[in-house]
């Protein structure tokens, strides 16, 4: 374990921003709207990386540097010092082309898994019931004449 801190620098970076639907590509999102989820936080990402059996570790006192406001990143380690993934199902690099994606997949599966996190949906429980009681019955408006 303490080789493993000693390199943390060398793990991938993983900010919210990457898969946060209410962001444009501009402003840093970098898979497609469909799979990306609401403003995702970093220790929601966190527990989603410790599911999928990644090593990650939080750093709150970091910022996005196109969106400073936001506090906070998510390191991963995808590989072993062997080579071989930590999580099969996650590689580190894609085939086609030969192009490098640092954990496009990653961010999928992440983004799927912070839409089904506990937290998340008892947060959105209360806000529908309040919202259906809320309604008015009755007519409103100006009568013809």
């Amino acid at each position: 374990m303490d080789g493993e801190i000693k390199n943390i620098k060398k793990w991938n970076i993983l900010y919210p921003v990457y898969i946060n639907s209410k962001k444009t590509i501009a402003e840093g999102r970098r898979i497609c709207v469909t799979k990306a989820c609401e403003n995702p936080t970093c220790t929601e990402i966190s527990d989603c990386c410790n599911f999928l059996k990644i090593p990650c570790a939080i750093e709150l006192d970091k910022a996005y540097p196109r969106d400073f406001m936001q506090r906070g990143r998510v390191r991963v380690l995808l590989k072993r010092e062997d080579g071989t993934p930590y999580n099969p199902v996650i590689p580190s690099r894609a085939n086609f082309l030969g192009l490098y994606i640092a954990g496009k997949q990653l961010m999928i599966n992440v983004a799927e898994l912070v839409r089904r996190h506990p937290n998340r949906t008892k947060k959105q429980e209360p806000a529908a019931s309040s919202a259906a009681g809320s309604s008015k019955s009755g007519k409103g408006g100006r009568k013809k004449r």
